[in-house]
């Protein structure tokens, strides 16, 4: 007799204890998998919260408007269902308002027009109050327009001055060294002059009209030039050229209407290894003739950097060489009587110095400079003596420096972001401080909890700020420099809408990296009809590119992410180490191994997410991305086939010898080594296990389309399937709206087993 017939239920309960709740609550949670019926309603669904979603307003960028008496500006403030109005504020008293009437003005501008105008959506391309609000001039089309709040008779005005002011162009932004510098043929004094014949360096004297030749070795094809004169115009420094044509790549344009043949298109794109143009640099002095070569290697990466003179003395400048290979930034103080030269900053590191979030700024009366450097395993600030080469440490700890926002040089004082410094807070979360040149006396303009923007006004005694977590509203402020107190509440967005119209906002996870102590932030997104009692597969967006940091910090109550969890599926965005924005040390792993792409971090947090959200299933995972993401999802088919099972891979750089140049070198480093050839995607096509999509436009002039198609071509020789979609005339994309669907579709089918709608039985637009 089978021991069946003598177990009954509760006996068999007992024998297996505890254990039985646990398997009867798994037994419970069944994978969502939805019939073709069921699919099409999901997807229907989705399109209509997806609509509902965006006419929901959000003020996550409040942007002042400054009026002419620097006392008052106004903003536009989004609303609900796509409409606007326009925020008067008077900063003196403390107050805001609606600007002027919506309604009256729409009334006035109808008659004036002859056509419907609507209050709620006013088209006001620019405008300006005066006399405290009251006198409102507006521009709408290519009119220009004054009217009284009183009566609101609108007239023809020649009054168009409001004041122009672009809060950026207060940010000390980080010159690119790619853009050179212009060279200078007339002297300060306006005495002398400079010109080429055959490549060599002649010098004229305006006064006696008398014309020097300067070089001798100079020719047609290795010349002279980008000159620079010394401020007492004594001297003038240039370079004996060797030019290095830059290679091209090519694309056709296959489907230009109006024509039966494909158009081919080139290009110059320097590829990672190719050569480039390099600069000797040589003394001139005018009183002599005489010409001295500096005691300085050629510039070979980049070209000529902005000279900066020493106060008063017009014998020694210094100038700015990042070496190829991005291991070592100087500052060169070169002597323009002996040639001789000597380094007032030299950073050398073993891995990379992330050459364009390397900030100067010279301080010319004060023979100063002011420099970021991650020297002691953070970016920070430093003030050096540009004559000693003596380095202050302006600010200090195991925090990140964003930004310089400006420097006030009478004040001494340093305006930046940074992030990090409030540890019970994400480790992103943008703050902004003022602090002295000593390192003392530190003012926190921000320190509400979440990721901050701020808008200073034009005279900076107030500034606008603007706060919000990812799932938390935004907030902002009117506040006070001299202190940061706030003098106004702007705006105070909340949720309600969002929840009312049956939207899941994402929610912030935190888990470990691979050294077991760092912490990996992300976000989750989740279907918003989500069932508890069913399982769905998990996708990940990914961009593992080392430039940034990438997961939203500011509210973002919907996205693309929460779109596609909306047809069924757990979406989250990681930034694993190998991104910007923290240490040091978390930046580093990518040195050398962007097939690495944190992909150890992102499992192990996928791995701990799923012990948080039972109904994550982590044995169906897909990844998508783009450009450098597109490269990330493809590897992790190739190297994690045993965790992710399909990606679509859009314009990838799939092979980092393909791509460009200065972005590729930066992080794999100089000279093109092995390590280029073993972590290409296109070396390792053949390991493909799981179902990949790759899409690219065949315009692509960002990473060159081939790189995909040498994808597909390995993947064909390898004898794989893949599925591949070409985009005709598109650039650097995801595919666009037709990828997207593509992609939505893919995942479909891949990770929920489930047929996407049929959009061939039907004409018209796919949706």
């Amino acid at each position: 007799m089978k021991i069946k017939h003598y177990l009954s239920i509760g006996t068999f309960s007992m024998i297996c204890g505890m254990n039985v709740s646990v398997h009867a609550q798994k037994r419970e949670l069944v994978p969502f998998s939805p019939t073709s019926v069921e699919m099409a309603r999901t997807y229907q669904e989705a399109g209509l919260l997806d609509t509902a979603a965006r006419k929901i307003a959000v003020n996550t960028d409040i942007t002042p408007h400054w009026n002419p008496d620097k006392q008052s500006f106004w903003y536009r403030k989004n609303l609900d269902g796509k409409n606007w109005e326009y925020i008067y504020v008077d900063v003196t008293a403390g107050k805001r308002r609606q600007a002027f009437d919506h309604t009256l003005l729409a009334a006035a501008l109808e008659q004036l027009q002859g056509k419907s105008i609507s209050a709620a959506r006013l088209r006001i391309s620019d405008m300006f109050f005066r006399n405290s609000g009251s006198r409102l001039v507006l521009k709408t089309g290519n009119q220009w327009l004054e009217t009284d709040l009183k009566s609101y008779a609108l007239k023809a005005t020649k009054d168009t001055l409001g004041l122009v002011y672009n809060p950026k162009a207060d940010l000390q932004r980080t010159r690119s060294r790619w853009e050179g510098v212009r060279s200078v043929l007339i002297s300060p004094d306006g005495n002398a002059s400079l010109s080429l014949k055959a490549g060599n360096v002649f010098l004229k004297d305006k006064k006696t009209g008398q014309e020097f030749q300067l070089t001798q070795d100079g020719t047609e094809a290795c010349p002279y030039g980008e000159f620079s004169w010394s401020p007492d115009s004594k001297t003038i420094i240039g370079y004996k050229i060797y030019p290095k044509k830059i290679k091209e790549v090519h694309y056709v344009l296959s489907s230009v209407p109006g024509t039966t043949r494909g158009q081919l298109k080139s290009r110059e794109y320097a590829q990672p290894g190719d050569d480039f143009t390099s600069y000797e640099p040589f003394i001139f002095h005018v009183a002599t003739k005489k010409c001295i070569k500096v005691d300085a290697s050629a510039i070979d990466f980049f070209g000529p950097q902005p000279l900066h003179w020493r106060h008063g003395d017009s014998r020694y400048f210094t100038y700015e060489k990042v070496d190829r290979g991005h291991q070592r930034f100087r500052v060169i103080e070169v002597d323009t009587q002996t040639g001789k030269t000597k380094n007032i900053v030299d950073e050398q590191t073993k891995t990379f110095i992330y050459e364009n979030r390397i900030y100067t700024h010279y301080l010319p009366e004060s023979n100063e400079m002011i420099w970021t450097s991650e020297q002691g395993g953070y970016r920070h600030i430093y003030l050096v003596n540009t004559i000693t080469g003596k380095q202050q440490q302006v600010t200090k700890g195991n925090w990140v420096v964003r930004d310089v926002d400006s420097i006030d040089v009478a004040k001494r004082e340093i305006w930046y972001s940074a992030s990090g410094k409030n540890v019970a807070e994400d480790p992103y979360f943008i703050h902004y401080y003022r602090i002295g040149f000593n390192g003392k006396d530190q003012v926190e303009l921000s320190p509400e909890k979440g990721n901050h923007r701020l808008s200073y006004a034009p005279d900076r005694r107030v500034f606008i700020d603007t706060y919000s977590e990812v799932n938390l509203a935004p907030v902002t402020l009117l506040k006070r420099t001299s202190d940061g107190k706030t003098i106004l509440e702007l705006e105070r967005g909340d949720t309600k809408a969002f929840g009312e119209a049956g939207l899941r906002l994402p929610e912030v996870f935190v888990a470990k990296a691979r050294d077991g102590q760092t912490d990996i932030w992300g976000i989750v997104c989740q279907p918003s009809k989500m069932d508890s009692s069913k399982t769905y597969p998990v996708i990940e967006y990914i961009y593992a590119g080392p430039q940034d940091s990438f997961v939203p910090k500011s509210f973002t109550p919907y996205s693309e992410l929460q779109s596609m969890a909306e047809l069924g599926f757990i979406v989250v965005q990681i930034d694993g180490m190998g991104t910007a924005n923290r240490s040091k040390a978390f930046h580093d792993v990518c040195w050398k191994n962007l097939a690495d792409a944190g992909f150890p971090d992102r499992i192990l947090w996928m791995q701990a997410m799923a012990q948080k959200y039972p109904n994550a299933d982590i044995s169906r995972v897909g990844i998508y991305g783009t450009s450098a993401g597109g490269q990330n999802s493809t590897a992790a088919l190739l190297f994690h086939p045993e965790f992710y099972k399909a990606a679509v891979s859009a314009c990838g750089c799939h092979d980092n010898r393909v791509d460009k140049q200065w972005w590729n070198e930066q992080w794999m480093g100089y000279p093109v080594a092995a390590h280029y050839e073993e972590q290409s995607n296109v070396t390792n096509a053949a390991k493909l296990r799981g179902n990949l999509l790759l899409i690219v436009g065949e315009a692509d002039e960002n990473v060159p389309s081939e790189s995909t198609f040498r994808m597909a071509d390995a993947l064909i020789k390898a004898n794989k399937d893949f599925d591949f979609l070409c985009v005709p005339g598109m650039g650097h994309s995801d595919g666009g709206s037709y990828g997207r669907r593509r992609k939505r579709d893919f995942f479909v089918k891949h990770l929920l087993h489930a047929e996407p709608p049929l959009r061939n039985v039907t004409t018209g637009p796919a949706k």
